[in-house]
């Protein structure tokens, strides 16, 4: 097995801590939202106002959970189109009161269920990508676990963003990568090794800005450990983004991302 596949099958552990632990973990007071305002509220993601050592903060995550209950409810960490308006929704208020946004990301991908898709699945995607371009208050954004797609991006579109070292990011899974490229998925390995998809392959190429190294004996056996380098990471960089002049953050942002459409053309 590839290094890159055997990150991807410890990301994909049932054990994995959540969005929900990893806010527990590092901020305090953590009040929880629901709904988009249009719909229906969302279990996949979850999302609120937070204190990070009294700096208020909004907090949105894609959630996972433990067991098969807990799976249903989130949807196996697959959004719908009103989960990324509710994030978006929360995103929004965040720039009124100009709060710092931190996003938790892990999800194979946006749910691609006929009733999503009725929804708006791809236009509630764009919106977000197009909303967070210009989001007048500073972003991060840091992957957990897994990062499928533009389920993923669609909270990724981060001044900051960071990763976990086993965390993930890739247009697709390994699986989908081999099925479609040799017709066979048996050699998913191989496409995870091919598809440059691990933390530290990202970080190489300026994908991410920074790796949080995890625990030998596994994340969640000490989370705490990473969940320290988070919040510290947190207090350094949060206080420079919002000290920043406002248009020279967005053009930032805008640059960041506007290298990786230099480098496809």
């Amino acid at each position: 097995m590839s290094d890159a596949m055997k990150s991807v099958a410890i990301v994909r552990k049932i054990e994995r801590p959540n969005t929900k632990q990893f806010i527990g973990k590092i901020f305090k007071d953590f009040l929880e939202f629901h709904g988009d305002r249009l719909f229906a509220d969302d279990g996949a993601i979850v999302g609120g106002i937070a204190s990070l050592d009294g700096i208020p903060v909004t907090v949105i995550g894609i959630q996972k959970g433990h067991t098969l209950e807990e799976n249903v409810a989130c949807n196996f960490g697959a959004p719908n189109p009103e989960g990324y308006r509710k994030a978006l929704r929360l995103m929004k208020q965040a720039e009124k009161f100009h709060r710092p946004v931190i996003t938790f990301i892990n999800t194979a991908g946006a749910f691609c269920g006929i009733g999503a898709e009725e929804r708006g699945q791809g236009e509630a995607i764009a919106r977000n990508l197009m909303e967070m371009s210009r989001l007048k208050t500073p972003i991060i954004s840091i992957f957990i676990g897994e990062g499928g797609s533009g389920g993923a991006l669609a909270l990724a579109v981060g001044d900051c963003v960071w990763m976990l070292e086993h965390g993930m990011y890739s247009v697709l899974s390994p699986e989908g990568f081999a099925s479609i490229l040799w017709r066979d998925s048996s050699r998913a390995a191989e496409a995870a090794a091919l598809m440059k998809m691990t933390a530290r392959d990202l970080l190489q190429n300026e994908v991410i800005d920074r790796m949080f190294i995890e625990p030998r004996e596994g994340l969640e056996n000490n989370l705490e450990y990473t969940t320290a380098e988070i919040k510290s990471a947190l207090l350094e960089t949060i206080p420079e983004l919002m000290g920043m002049d406002l248009g020279h953050l967005l053009e930032k942002r805008y640059q960041r991302f506007r290298k990786f459409g230099e480098f496809v053309e």
